[in-house]
């Protein structure tokens, strides 16, 4: 992926191409930042996302913040991008007596911290970490002397992640991790910087917009890449398995096998994060697998490999037989093959994959995936170091659905147990997360935060519902929210959400039922439920229609006097069998 020039941004900002997606943005910055906005929005374009951007006066962030009758509370924001320099923080550390030298940091997080807290809590806050700038007035010493600025910025640029760790609607942009790619004098004209104070090159600004637009993207749930494809000879090490044999590949510790090894170690972090991995090389299947189970220095094992597609057929064909499995989109994603034909052959089947182009040596294999910043999120849980298991297991249900009759059958066999709670405090994570990250069934595609979770949980006007799902392969874990409000005697579902992976096996209706009863025994009538479409939520269309809702004025009732129960394969149990 080559990243486009800011001239060519600007001419995004003019492009009458249509938009998926449209929010409101707030850019506050202390420093120049007309041409980061141009950026932004031009970026954004690019993407299929407008930006109803609001720019802050320079330099006040604080004045917009704190003053209610602002233009920055004039309409809803979706995102406040507070846009902070080190330069100015240099500047204003150099006023600064000793012992205040000795408190910034800590006085410029409680700076941020009060500005966070005067910010509504539907608008998600943006921050950034700052970028080292080396002063020299200790040299290497600055380390060892807690009035330097080089010792503050360093407790600051912790402080800032320590904030977004404590508020789920703040976000860090890590400046200080793009200076580590740009070099500090890509990322800033010092001569610019003098005549305009604009912190931030033309050179750099692309890069920096599509780290903000990753990161508004990822909280928004829109093409977040779930999945990492893995073709094997010359990809996953050096050398091809068929011809050379085991002993014959380049990985480990050795020349250019340490290339294939740093590129396994990235993968499997990936995978411990959440991230799905897969194979799919041309070769047969055995011979393939023989590095995984025996090469004493490879670092992915089968264990890590959620569907493993190994024969001589086209390559995107067997990702299509990878998605099949998965049922996940294929903007979700990302495919690595060193070979050109492959990569252009999966490009011109499915575009949606993202297919980056590999250097030709794999000693850059790496580092240039890292640039790319291909798997960016706003969410993690201890949950998403279980998908792989929960994906094999999947391999192993598809596989006996062609063995059985009928689909009655197929369910019925599966042995499907459910637990159905209102949220706790240990899923809240996890609650948040898939209403961030789900886009296909979520019948009104809603985003929360946790702070927003828990305030629902709590709260008497809500029902909340949490359900987790086993059968006889594994356990599925949580799949599936609801969110009702409750409407004098009416309960409005705020959110219905469910995990794709269990489509088509009833959840729904067994859900349907438990929420019934429990509305019954809160002398709830009715049930009422909408559609909002997306481009993406089609499959959710007729949801309600197809659970017995009738429409009225363009919203679905349900009314339970006359509710019968809706027959399914799911049998419920009281205690929690995650």
């Amino acid at each position: 992926m080559i990243l486009p020039k800011f001239s060519e941004l600007k001419k995004f900002t003019k492009s009458k191409e249509p938009t998926n997606y449209q929010y409101s943005i707030a850019v506050l910055s202390d420093t120049a930042s007309q041409f980061f906005v141009s950026a932004l929005d031009g970026y954004g374009r690019k993407e299929k996302i407008k930006f109803e951007i609001y720019e802050a006066g320079f330099g006040q962030i604080a004045l917009d913040i704190i003053n209610p009758d602002s233009s920055f509370y004039a309409e809803h924001r979706d995102y406040a991008i507070l846009l902070t320099a080190t330069e100015k923080l240099l500047e204003e550390f150099q006023k600064l007596e000793l012992q205040q030298k000795e408190e910034f940091a800590n006085s410029k997080k409680l700076f941020f911290q009060n500005l966070i807290q005067k910010i509504p809590a539907s608008t998600k806050i943006i921050l950034n970490t700052f970028p080292r700038i080396v002063d020299n007035v200790f040299g290497n010493f600055n380390a060892s002397v807690l009035s330097s600025f080089g010792f503050q910025l360093s407790l600051l640029n912790l402080e800032m992640k320590k904030l977004a760790l404590a508020n789920g609607n703040v976000l860090i942009c890590d400046m200080e991790a793009l200076q580590n790619f740009t070099g500090i004098n890509e990322r800033i004209d010092t001569k610019f910087y003098v005549k305009s104070q604009m912190a931030y090159s033309l050179n750099a600004l692309p890069l920096l917009v599509k780290n903000y637009v990753d990161i508004i993207k990822a909280s928004e749930g829109i093409q977040l890449q779930k999945c990492l494809i893995l073709d094997l000879d010359n990809t996953m090490w050096g050398g091809v398995i068929g011809d050379d044999g085991l002993e014959g590949i380049q990985v480990g510790e050795l020349g250019i096998g340490r290339a294939f090894s740093a590129l396994q170690r990235w993968a499997k972090e990936l995978k411990n994060r959440g991230i799905i991995l897969c194979v799919c090389s041309k070769n047969t299947e055995a011979i393939a697998k023989e590095p995984f189970d025996k090469h004493p220095e490879m670092v992915l094992q089968l264990s890590d490999i959620s569907v493993f597609v190994a024969n001589w057929e086209n390559k995107a064909d067997n990702i299509r037989n990878i998605q099949e499995v998965l049922n996940i989109g294929f903007d979700s994603m990302v495919f690595l093959d060193d070979n050109p034909f492959e990569r252009n052959l999966v490009r011109t089947e499915l575009p949606q994959v993202c297919v980056p182009e590999l250097p030709e040596d794999p000693s850059e294999y790496l580092s240039y995936l890292n640039t790319l910043n291909l798997f960016e999120t706003t969410s993690f849980s201890a949950e998403d170091n279980n998908r792989t298991k929960r994906y094999q297991d999947e391999a192993k249900r598809l596989s006996d659905k062609k063995s059985v009759n009928s689909i009655d059958e197929y369910l019925g066999g599966l042995e499907m147990k459910a637990v159905m709670t209102p949220f706790d405090d240990f899923s809240v994570p996890r609650i948040a997360q898939l209403t961030q990250r789900s886009n296909q069934f979520n019948l009104r595609t809603k985003r929360y935060s946790e702070e927003q979770i828990k305030s629902m949980k709590n709260n008497p006007a809500f029902m909340t519902f949490q359900i987790n799902l086993s059968d006889k392969y594994g356990e599925y874990g949580l799949i599936s929210l609801v969110i009702g409000e409750i409407k004098v005697r009416t309960l409005f579902i705020d959110t219905w959400i469910m995990s794709c992976r269990v489509l088509k096996r009833d959840v729904e209706k067994f859900v349907l039922n438990e929420i019934v009863v429990a509305c019954k025994n809160n002398d709830i009538k009715e049930i009422v439920g909408e559609w909002l479409p997306t481009k993406k939520n089609i499959i959710v269309k007729d949801h309600y229609k197809d659970l017995g809702f009738v429409e009225e004025n363009g919203s679905w009732n349900l009314k339970l006097e006359n509710f019968n129960p809706l027959t399914n394969h799911i049998h419920k149990i009281e205690k929690n069998f995650a």
